[in-house]
C-alpha cells in the first residue's frame, strides 16, 4: 500500500499499468472504491478525487496528469 494519498485539482490522472498488479483506491462520498489493474489496463482518476495505490505485485505504472496544485496527505 502506498504511504500517502494524493489529489490533482487541475486535471484528471490516467494510470496505465505496464507490469505487476495494483488496485487504485478512490475516496468516494460513500467510502472507498477499489479499481484493480492488470498489465495493459488503465483507469482515469477524476480531478479532485483523493486516491492511493495498493500494490499486489511490484511492477511499473505510467501516470499522466497535470501536476499543478497536487496535494498529498
Amino acid at each position: 500500500t502506498a504511504t500517502h494519498w494524493e489529489m490533482h485539482p487541475a486535471g484528471d490522472e490516467i494510470l496505465f499499468l505496464l507490469s505487476g498488479a495494483v488496485a487504485v483506491v478512490l475516496e468516494t462520498g460513500g467510502g472507498e472504491r477499489r479499481v484493480p489493474l492488470r498489465p495493459g489496463e488503465a483507469t482515469v482518476v477524476p480531478a479532485g478525487v483523493w486516491h492511493t495505490l495498493e500494490v499486489g505485485e511490484p511492477g511499473r505504472l505510467l501516470s499522466i496528469t497535470r501536476a499543478g496544485g497536487t496535494e498529498t496527505r
